[in-house]
C-alpha cells in the first residue's frame, strides 16, 4: 500500500511550494518518481516529478515501477482535480529509454518492458482528470511519448522535443506512432519520425505539438493553467475529458451520443445545483465533487 507523508524539499529551483503530501513507498529525495499534492490555495493540484538526475530521467525499471504505482493511486484519489508532470532535473524532462539497462535485456525482456511503457502511458492518458506536461529541457523518445499522453503540453525555453528512435534502428514503441499523427497529422508525424528530427519549443508550437511555448519555465505556465482549471466543477471536468477523448475516436453522430451520456451523469449532481445557486446569488460556487 502506498503511504502518505510530508514531502522533502527537493533541490530544484522549480520546487517552490512548502507544504505537500507525497504518494510513494519511498519518502525521500532519492525517489526516482515523486507524487505530491499541493496544499492551500493550490489544493487539488497533484504533481508527478521525475527525479533521476544521474540518468537524465531515463525510463528504467525502478523509475517505471514507481511511476505506475503512483498513477494507480492518483486514479482513485477524488481530491485530485488536475495533474502536472514535470522534471526535477536541470535541462531534461525525460531522455527516453534507459539504453544502458536495455542493453542487458534479452529480446523477450525488451518486448515485455516496452509493453509496460505503452501500458503506463495509456494509464496517463486515461487518468480521469486533466493532465499537463511541463517540458523543461529534453523530451526525447519515450520522454516525448509520455508527454503526448498528457492532455496539455507546455514547452519551456530550453525544450528539445523529438522521436529519434529510427536513428537507433527502432521505432517509437510506447504510443508515439499513434498519438503524434493524431495530434499533428499523419504526414507531419511521418516526417518527424522518419528523420528523427529534434525540435525547439517554437518549432513544436508551430506544428501544434505543444499548446504553449514559453520563454521562461514551462512548469510555471503549467501551474498557471492548472490553477485556471481548479475552480471548475470537478465532475464536469472529468465528464468533459471523457466526452472529448471518446468522441474524437468515432464519427460525429456517435460522438454526440457519448456527449449526451456524459451530460446525463452531471444532471443529478449536487455540484450542478450549486453552480446554478451561485450564479443566481452572484457568488463563487463551492464545488464538492458530488
Amino acid at each position: 500500500m502506498l503511504k502518505l507523508g510530508r514531502t522533502p524539499l527537493l533541490a530544484n529551483r522549480f520546487l517552490c511550494h512548502q507544504s505537500r503530501t507525497i504518494y510513494s513507498s519511498v519518502q525521500d529525495s532519492s525517489a526516482e518518481c515523486v507524487f505530491e499534492r499541493l496544499e492551500g490555495a493550490d489544493q487539488g493540484i497533484a504533481l508527478i516529478t521525475f527525479n533521476r538526475p544521474h540518468a537524465r530521467n531515463a525510463l528504467g525499471k525502478t523509475f517505471m515501477e514507481q511511476f505506475r504505482r503512483g498513477l494507480a493511486h492518483l486514479r482513485f484519489d477524488d481530491s485530485v482535480r488536475v495533474v502536472v508532470l514535470r522534471s526535477n532535473v536541470d535541462r531534461v524532462f525525460c531522455a527516453g529509454a534507459d539504453l544502458k539497462e536495455r542493453a542487458t535485456m534479452n529480446p523477450n525482456e525488451v518486448s515485455a518492458f516496452v509493453y509496460g511503457l505503452r501500458a503506463a502511458f495509456s494509464e496517463v492518458e486515461t487518468l480521469p482528470v486533466p493532465t499537463i506536461a511541463a517540458i523543461d529541457g529534453a523530451a526525447l523518445g519515450g520522454g516525448l511519448e509520455v508527454a503526448l499522453a498528457a492532455d496539455i503540453r507546455v514547452a519551456g525555453a530550453g525544450a528539445k522535443i523529438g522521436l529519434p528512435e529510427t536513428k537507433l534502428a527502432i521505432i517509437p514503441g510506447a504510443g508515439g506512432t499513434q498519438r503524434l499523427p493524431r495530434l499533428i497529422g499523419a504526414s507531419r508525424a511521418k516526417e518527424l519520425i522518419f528523420t528523427g528530427r529534434v525540435l525547439d519549443a517554437k518549432a513544436a508550437f508551430n506544428l501544434g505539438l505543444v499548446n504553449h511555448a514559453v520563454e521562461g519555465v514551462a512548469y510555471e505556465k503549467a501551474l498557471e493553467i492548472a490553477r485556471e482549471i481548479l475552480p471548475a466543477g470537478p465532475i464536469a471536468t472529468r465528464m468533459a475529458k471523457q466526452a472529448i477523448d471518446k468522441g474524437v475516436q468515432v464519427d460525429v453522430a456517435s460522438g454526440m451520443a457519448i456527449e449526451q451520456g456524459c451530460y446525463a451523469q452531471i444532471i443529478p449532481t449536487e455540484d450542478r445545483l450549486e453552480g446554478l445557486r451561485a450564479f443566481r446569488e452572484k457568488r463563487t460556487p463551492i464545488y464538492k465533487g458530488r
